[in-house]
């Protein structure tokens, strides 16, 4: 019996010395979370176009258009060369009411009988009277003589219109067209506008060119006159 159970303790003991190793667990994988962006960091590359909503069109930024612009360009738009053509019918025919519905409903139209003279600005309301009315403005002192110049927009814009309209006119676009003068031509607005040229006759040496430049600008997509001023040969 003891021999037995000797022998059984042995067999126990040997056993013991050569099971096999615990089979060793894989390691855990632990996810890599990326590095945050830094604030240097560009997402989109520098050529990316920037996005326009669909429906929408980036209007240049004029300084005096609040609306935008007509789709046809300023010197190709019909409207703009009978806007002209109906100032010519208003001041042949001494008509208020036409001359009123051209004037700019809210910058009204500044107007100088000579390029250094006084500004005088009428509202579409007071273009009505124009024709019409006696009140005398002083438009500045004459080229030549340094007399004031004052009267009536019937009795010193009108005649000078007339005479502009009367003969043989060119219209040009953004262009201070004239027959030669002794002093730089400069228009003082950064809007468009449309020169009334009349080049003169050659009994005079073309001395009696004129030109009228009327400044326009658009409302809602319709074109108005904003401001008048005309140029001429001065000693």
């Amino acid at each position: 019996m003891l021999k037995n159970m000797l022998v059984f303790l042995g067999i126990i003991i040997l056993t013991g010395c050569t099971l096999p190793a615990a089979t060793p667990q894989a390691p855990t994988e632990t996810a890599t979370v990326p590095p945050a962006p830094s604030a240097t960091s560009t997402f989109l590359s520098a050529n990316t176009p920037a996005f326009t909503p669909i429906g929408f069109t980036a209007i240049p930024t004029n300084t005096f258009t609040s609306t935008p612009p007509a789709v046809v360009p300023f010197c190709t738009d019909p409207q703009v060369t009978a806007l002209i053509a109906a100032l010519k019918s208003s001041t042949l025919t001494s008509n208020g009411e036409l001359l009123s519905s051209l004037v700019h409903p809210s910058r009204g139209m500044e107007v100088r009988w000579i390029r250094y003279g006084n500004v005088i600005t009428y509202t579409s309301e007071q273009a009505k009277f124009l024709y019409e009315t006696t009140f005398e403005a002083a438009w500045g002192d004459e080229p030549g003589s340094g007399a004031p110049k004052k009267g009536s927009f019937h009795d010193v814009i009108v005649p000078d219109l007339v005479e502009v309209f009367n003969q043989p006119y060119t219209l040009h676009c953004n262009d201070l067209k004239h027959g030669g003068a002794t002093y730089e031509l400069v228009w003082p607005y950064p809007g468009n506008f449309y020169a009334v040229f009349f080049a003169g006759a050659d009994q005079y040496g073309f001395l009696d060119w004129h030109t009228w430049a009327i400044g326009i600008d658009y409302l809602n997509g319709k074109p108005f006159i904003f401001a008048m001023m005309q140029f001429f040969w001065e000693p």
